[in-house]
């Protein structure tokens, strides 16, 4: 099974704890980077944390949550190796997946009831890279951080 890695600020935290267990329930492997208590921390620390265990191959797949999803993705993206995708529906998360190869989903708890930001989480986890003209793609984009 997939190992996810978590992680939020002060404005996620309820949502990453929810979804969190369902990722338990569900059987995925989970480490959570934080936070574990509610505290005002500043996102891109966390979004660095999740970002450096992804690039490195600790997990297969990051989800970073603050209150918009936005803060989360631009600070994980600057993270080398990083491919993450703000997601606020269905179709986008599954084609972040298929299309970009993204390997962070992003997502705003201020934005994003409990139901449907669990929706979104298992499109995004159930899709999978297709490759083909979409690999020469994603090749273009890591290149951008060279």
């Amino acid at each position: 099974m997939m190992k996810i890695i978590m992680g939020c600020d002060h404005g996620g935290f309820e949502l990453k704890e929810t979804l969190k267990k369902v990722l338990i329930e569900k059987g995925y492997e989970v480490e959570d980077y934080g936070i574990h208590k509610q505290e005002r921390v500043d996102y891109p620390d966390y979004a660095q944390k999740v970002g450096e265990a992804i690039a490195s191959g600790k997990g297969d797949q990051g989800i970073l949550i603050c209150g918009t999803g936005i803060g989360m993705s631009i600070a994980a993206n600057k993270v080398k190796g990083v491919r993450a995708a703000l997601c606020n529906d269905c179709y986008s998360a599954a084609k972040a997946r298929q299309h970009n190869n993204a390997n962070v989903l992003c997502m705003g708890a201020r934005v994003l009831g409990p139901g449907l930001a669990q929706e979104i989480m298992e499109a995004y986890l159930n899709a999978s890279f297709l490759g083909s003209y979409h690999e020469g793609r994603v090749e273009k984009i890591m290149a951008l951080e060279k």
